[in-house]
This record gives C-alpha cells, structure tokens and sequence, in this order.
C-alpha cells in the first residue's frame, strides 16, 4: 500500500466484497448495525472517544477495515490528530510491534479522512 491507502481506499474495497455476505445474512448486518450505533452514541463518553478506543482495538486486532472505518468515524466526530497519536501509543503499549506496523497505517488514515493528510 501506499502513501493515502489506508482509508478509503480500504473502505471502498470492502464495500463490494461485503455486498454478497450481507445479502444472504441480512438480519446478522441489522443485528450488527444496530449494535455499532449503541456502542458508539454519545454517553459518559463522547462520539470521539469511542472512536479512538475503537481505532486502537482495530490497530491491536491487526483490521485494515476497522482501522479505515474508526479513523474516519474519530475524523467526523472531531477527533485530533494528537489525540489519534496517544491512543494509538496506548494500542502499541498494550500490543507491542504489530501495532507499530498498524498504528502509522491508522495514523495516515485519520489524516487522510481529516484533511490533514498531504498525500
């Protein structure tokens, strides 16, 4: 991958590849959906937050999806660039060197999604 393939790219890859699976399991997508928008609603903690604990269990679960997916969500919901970074050296304390691997592909992917990114 290069420079910028780390967001959208994935996320556009994955769209077709998921259409067939979800056609044929169509409740499992609802039953799942609807279980990301609870986990991800504002509570205690706010959108952000959620996407950046998220983003670190992406890049600890070694998921390019996830990873894409939680980079723009923490992207959206205003997310820093800093904030990004802390949670991601929290991913590489807990996980080791796969997440250094993992962690700068989410860091180019919510730069990426934020604008921040001169790809």
């Amino acid at each position: 991958m290069t420079h910028g393939d780390h967001g959208q790219h994935v996320l556009d890859g994955l769209r077709g590849e998921a259409r067939e699976l979800r056609n044929r399991i169509p409740d499992v997508y609802a039953g799942y959906s609807a279980t990301h928008k609870a986990a991800l609603s504002a509570g205690e903690l706010d959108v952000a937050t959620k996407e950046l604990i998220a983003l670190a269990i992406g890049v600890s679960k070694q998921c390019d999806g996830c990873i894409a997916s939680h980079a723009r969500g923490a992207a959206r919901a205003g997310a820093t660039a800093q904030q990004v970074a802390e949670a991601l050296g929290v991913a590489i304390l807990m996980n080791g060197g796969p997440s250094t691997v993992y962690g700068p592909r989410a860091m180019d992917a919510f730069l990426e999604f934020s604008g921040e990114n001169p790809a």
